[in-house]
C-alpha cells in the first residue's frame, strides 16, 4: 500500500502551472512519492508527465470536472494516459437520497464504460451524505449494488465515513476489492480534520481493514488545516504513517 498526498489540501499553492509545479517539487520532498491531483489549476498532460518524471512521481487519481467527465470521458481518458493515470475521479455529488443516487448513475453511467473499456476506472469519493438511511438502505451500499465493481470505484474517506456515522474499517472490508484508492483523514474532538495519528480515528484498525479490502494507494487528505502549514501538516502525516510500516 502506497502512501500518496492529495493535492486538495495544498490547492491554495496550486493555482498556478509555477505554483502546481513547486507544489509537486515539495511533496516529492517530503518523501511522497504518489499524488492525487484535485482542486488545482488547468494543465496540459504532457507538462504534467514532464513535471511527475522529474519528481519522481506518479499520479493515481484525479478528481476531474464532472461535466466534462460524463460529456467527453474518451478525450479524458486519453488525457490521463498521457501522464499515466488510471483512476478518474468524481470528488462530490449530492447523494442523499435514492433519486440522487439514480441520477449520478443515469449521468455517468456511459462514462463508466468509455472508462473501463480504455483500462481505466471511475472512483466516487463520499462525503457524508451517502449515509443516509432511508428505510434500511444506505445510500452509498445502494450505489455500490447497483454498479458494477469493473466500472466504478470508490474512494473511501475514513473522516467523512466516521462523521456520517459508520465505521470506516467495516466500510473498507464491505467495499473490498472497489476501494483501489482511500483518503486516511483523521478526526479530533470537537469534530475537526487533522493529521493523520493526531486524533482520534482507530487507524490501527483501518491499516488492517486497507489491507483486507486491497487498497493500492492511501492518499493523505487534509481540507482544512485549521490554520497550520498545509506543507507540513502533510509531511507530519507522512512521518506518522511512515512510522506506522507504510511505504
Amino acid at each position: 500500500m502506497k502512501i500518496g498526498a492529495q493535492f486538495y489540501t495544498i490547492r491554495e499553492f496550486c493555482k498556478t502551472p509555477e505554483g502546481l509545479a513547486e507544489s509537486l517539487a515539495r511533496v516529492a520532498d517530503i518523501g511522497y512519492t504518489t499524488v492525487q491531483l484535485s482542486a488545482v489549476c488547468a494543465y496540459d498532460p504532457e507538462w504534467m508527465a514532464e513535471q511527475l518524471r522529474k519528481n519522481g512521481l506518479s499520479c493515481v487519481l484525479t478528481h476531474t470536472d464532472p461535466n466534462r467527465l460524463a460529456a467527453e470521458p474518451d478525450e479524458v481518458a486519453k488525457d490521463h494516459s498521457v501522464f499515466g493515470c488510471r483512476y478518474i475521479g468524481v470528488g462530490y455529488y449530492e447523494l442523499g437520497s435514492r433519486e440522487k443516487v439514480d441520477e449520478f448513475i443515469s449521468t455517468f453511467g456511459g462514462a463508466m464504460k468509455v472508462l473501463a473499456a480504455q483500462g481505466k476506472k471511475l472512483m466516487y469519493h463520499n462525503h457524508d451524505m451517502e449515509f443516509t438511511n432511508i428505510d434500511g438502505e444506505v445510500m452509498l451500499q445502494r450505489l455500490a449494488d447497483l454498479t458494477s465493481p469493473d466500472e466504478l470505484g470508490f474512494t473511501l474517506d475514513s473522516y467523512w465515513v466516521q462523521s456520517g456515522g459508520g465505521d470506516p474499517a467495516w466500510w473498507l472490508r464491505n467495499l473490498a476489492g472497489r476501494v483501489d484508492c482511500v483518503h486516511y483523514k483523521d478526526m479530533a474532538y470537537p469534530r475537526k480534520m487533522c493529521v493523520v495519528g493526531e486524533g482520534n480515528l482507530n487507524f490501527e484498525a483501518i491499516f488492517a481493514a486497507s489491507e483486507d479490502a486491497g487498497v493500492k494507494y492511501a492518499l493523505v487528505e487534509q481540507d482544512n488545516c485549521n490554520g497550520e502549514e498545509p506543507f507540513d501538516c502533510l509531511k507530519r502525516s507522512y512521518e506518522y504513517l511512515k512510522a506506522c510500516g507504510l511505504s
